[in-house]
């Protein structure tokens, strides 16, 4: 039976690193499987937490923003799945972010005990976020039958949109874990983020309500490209192609940020943590 094995060696992780993601990619399924089963464990209604969540805060949206502030939806389709359409992904994202920030932290003993690719473990961290994703479309699909209405044809590039989604958290904590590994106050950094995104991205709201004026340094939120994104498969919603490719590059540019730093740190992770 043919093993591969690691030889330990000056310069080898440097020169093989990205070999060695491969090579251990067992390890990245059982984070994976690790991260998913705590999840849920010893919880009251388990996987039930994933529509809960964005479900109370689409109801709370709606009536905000749609009975109060008398906003509409430009498609023409109820707010609710307006809202509903914007809450999946930045759901996604939030806990994504929240789950690969603190990945290295929550796996000291590991990082300090055995050579393997850091990378591996805040990747596989945002797996556990995925799954609520799928569970939480779940009532996206639901919310569709309720009302009787029917999505674009355009649904179907849904994944593009959901790997942009997944590629913009996995670069932010890429470059926030490697942080958090030195200056441990940043952990209280994360949910600050996640409030105040929450309200400076265009989930409860549509874009179109922005300032035309102020609609490109709006893109510059990398999420802003990805919601858009989600309405335009789901709702067909107007989406600027300039606003689009401006948090398309934002996205890449967090991704090279966070790999770099990520990878300039990582050889003092197990002293620091």
């Amino acid at each position: 039976m043919h093993t591969n094995k690691i030889v330990i060696e000056p310069g080898r992780a440097e020169k093989n690193y990205w070999r060695d993601l491969w090579l251990f990619r067992e390890l990245f399924y059982i984070l994976s499987w690790r991260d998913i089963k705590v999840r849920y464990k010893q919880t009251v209604i388990g996987a039930a937490w994933s529509i809960i969540r964005p479900l109370l805060t689409t109801i709370i949206f709606t009536v905000v923003f749609s009975r109060v502030a008398k906003l509409g939806s430009p498609s023409g389709a109820p707010y609710a799945i307006m809202v509903f359409a914007g809450m999946l992904p930045w759901q996604f994202f939030a806990n994504a972010l929240s789950e690969a920030s603190n990945s290295l932290v929550g796996n000291a003993n590991l990082v300090s005990k055995v050579y393997f690719p850091r990378m591996i473990i805040p990747a596989s961290s945002i797996i556990t976020s995925l799954v609520d994703f799928g569970i939480s479309f779940l009532l996206l699909i639901a919310m569709i039958v309720f009302y009787q209405y029917v999505p674009d044809v355009k649904i179907f590039l849904l994944p593009v949109f959901l790997l942009m989604a997944l590629v913009a958290a996995f670069g932010v904590g890429l470059y926030i874990t490697a942080l958090n590994v030195k200056y441990r106050d940043f952990r209280y950094i994360i949910p600050f983020i996640v409030q105040i995104g929450l309200y400076i991205t265009p989930v409860g709201f549509s874009s179109s309500v922005v300032p035309e004026k102020w609609r490109l340094w709006y893109s510059l939120n990398p999420m802003v490209g990805v919601v858009d994104g989600f309405r335009w498969c789901i709702l067909g919603e107007h989406m600027e192609l300039t606003g689009f490719l401006i948090s398309l590059v934002v996205i890449l540019l967090f991704l090279w940020l966070g790999v770099y730093y990520f990878r300039k740190t990582e050889k003092n992770f197990a002293d620091n943590i």
